[in-house]
């Protein structure tokens, strides 16, 4: 019998989510499509696709009664179903929604009231349960944010009385928008990227071209939904492949790593995808032999593993660790992506496993990509995030001159594909730069008419593969060399027994009209009892000019949860310094001579 996607393939058109879902709830109506796990463990809700294109068809007929259509909305919601029927409610009435995380804090509120300025909201969308909390926690939600606030799982919503022909206006299109994906790593005002269906079924294309999704797979999620990472694993792919998704809270990962592996185990998870610090998590958690009931791994065949660069120590590790639960070395899939490119760029090929290449550690100060053994002394390992598919190319380009970098030269990684957004909503400055490069000759002149997406990161490629050496906005350059600020983070990571992965941040500030290397270091408080926190400061500085030959002028030493980091973990450095440049963060004792 044709699948969906048989139809699809077969010449039947390049559908939009709400259609594909329309389609999967004909052909599958019985089949499992999503199921949330309570606590990370309890598959107390699940849903059809029967039961989620009625409950997508109600909410979009509710959207378009109110007059939504072709206007904005800021989604908060907590992990769970509600979500998804509320983003696919509103793509099925050209709701443009903007998903932000649930706010912890009055400067998150704050930061909500930037996006919903950004994005021309009037309305938030959330659930009854996520409303009172907010309410109790903060105040009136309608009086801070100044919008109007709707209850979608409230009777309203629920009703099924609005007459269809309320919605049946124009469906949605390929090149309509589809998300508002907005930004989370940058102190300044939030950007957001301007998301079609089209980049959305272009990417997960791509991904299932990688990273092929069979009719027996299952996904497993722990990441935010409404960041683009968790989005495209937990919530677009499943749907594009027609496979059960079971997703749990980043909450319940972060309290109990091994919740995730267990759940993968469980429910015979195939694909599952997670930052690079998730997998040393699971690693420690393995080192301290907690993960005697993590279970039987051999169903997992693509752990995805990207948004950050991906440490090639924490990759062995955690194989090492998890081989003997039947994890095959071959399922780790670190790739490269980013929210202006729908997500995915490149990956690493299915069913091979990892490679990296060891760089001169001096070449690499000189921005340049000298492979040497692995036996080198100071050698650095940089791994492979994989290959683009047809269609996307990958260029590396010197970010001043925007011209092609020579093969050993490491430069700034420039995208050109289907899957690129269109823009920054009413940034035209901004999208013209980050969007719409071109590619210079030598005299300066654009080499052809095509043009690319600027990522701001740096990189190299080799044997056509990509290699991710760090973002070019947190490069250290010290005494005119470069330095990678997550090289220097894990350095001090590893210089104590007892610091959690993702723990350092490395940044420079200004100071006496000269340039001071500045890391701040979160412990807990059994690690400061054991080794105090003038012998971590000590040991920092001193794994640091070990490997790197940097000195360390100031160690900041704060409780854990102090940094900032977005959503799905990753350290926000530029926030971080503004932190510290504010006199906003605490060290736990006295500080150090440099401070």
């Amino acid at each position: 019998m044709a699948t969906v996607l048989d139809d699809i393939r077969s010449g039947g058109g390049t559908p939009t989510l709400p259609e594909l879902l329309r389609r999967r709830g004909q052909r599958q109506p019985d089949d499992t499509a999503y199921v949330f796990l309570y606590n990370g463990e309890d598959p107390r809700e699940s849903l059809t696709y029967r039961e989620l294109a009625d409950a997508v068809d109600v909410r979009a007929r509710w959207f378009a009664a109110r007059g939504m259509s072709g206007q904005s909305a800021v989604l908060i919601y907590p992990s769970g179903l509600e979500f998804v029927r509320t983003l696919l409610g509103c793509m099925a009435s050209k709701v443009t929604a903007a998903p932000v995380q649930t706010p912890r804090h009055l400067k998150d509120v704050e930061r909500i009231r930037r996006i919903a300025r950004d994005a021309g909201a009037t309305t938030v969308l959330t659930e009854t349960s996520a409303r009172l909390e907010l309410e109790d926690r903060f105040g009136n939600l309608e009086d801070l944010l100044g919008l109007t606030v709707l209850d979608t799982d409230g009777p309203a919503a629920a009703r099924d009385d609005v007459p269809g022909s309320v919605l049946r206006g124009p469906a949605p299109g390929s090149d309509d928008v589809a998300l508002l994906q907005y930004t989370s790593g940058s102190t300044g005002d939030p950007k957001g990227v301007v998301v079609t269906h089209a980049n959305f079924l272009a990417n997960v294309t791509e991904t299932d071209a990688l990273w092929p999704c069979a009719p027996e797979g299952t996904v497993v999620n722990w990441l935010p939904l409404f960041h683009d990472m968790g989005m495209l694993f937990g919530v677009v792919m499943p749907l594009w492949a027609g496979i059960p998704s079971y997703l749990m809270a980043p909450a319940a990962f972060i309290r109990r790593p091994a919740r995730w592996l267990e759940a993968i185990a469980r429910f015979r998870g195939t694909h599952s995808a997670a930052p690079s610090f998730a997998y040393e998590m699971c690693a420690r958690v393995a080192a301290e032999g907690k993960a005697g009931g993590v279970g039987d791994l051999s169903s997992w065949r693509v752990a995805a593993n990207g948004a950050e660069p991906v440490r090639w120590r924490a990759i062995r590790d955690f194989t090492e660790a998890f081989v003997p639960h039947g994890f095959r070395p071959e399922a780790m899939c670190p790739g490269y992506g980013l929210a202006e490119n729908t997500l995915k760029v490149t990956g690493s090929d299915q069913d091979r496993e990892p490679t990296a290449v060891w760089l001169s550690a001096t070449a690499l100060r000189e921005g340049r990509a000298e492979i040497v053994d692995a036996r080198t002394p100071g050698a650095v390992p940089v791994t492979s995030s994989g290959r683009t598919v047809p269609g996307t190319e990958v260029r590396i380009v010197d970010p001043g001159t925007s011209r092609g970098c020579p093969p050993d030269v490491i430069g700034e990684i420039w995208v050109n594909g289907p899957c690129v957004a269109a823009e920054y909503r009413g940034r035209p400055e901004a999208s013209a730069e980050t969007f719409r490069a071109r590619l210079r000759d030598a005299d300066g002149r654009p080499e052809d008419g095509r043009t690319y997406l600027r990522t701001g990161d740096l990189g190299f490629l080799h044997d056509g593969e990509l290699h991710v050496a760090g973002r070019f906005k947190d490069l250290i350059i010290h005494q005119g060399r470069n330095y990678y600020p997550q090289d220097v983070e894990l350095s001090a990571e590893k210089s104590v027994d007892g610091l959690h992965p993702n723990c350092a941040v490395a940044f420079a500030v200004e100071r006496d009209e000269k340039e001071h290397l500045v890391l701040v270091v979160e412990a807990d408080g059994r690690t400061v009892r054991a080794h105090g926190t003038e012998s971590l400061r000590a040991r920092v500085v001193r794994a640091v000019h070990d490997h790197h030959h940097l000195t360390v002028d100031t160690v900041l030493v704060v409780r854990r949860g102090a940094i900032p980091k977005t959503s799905s973990g990753k350290v926000q450095r530029r926030a971080c310094r503004a932190l510290y440049e504010g006199g906003d963060l605490t060290d736990l004792a006295a500080p150090s001579p440099g401070r």
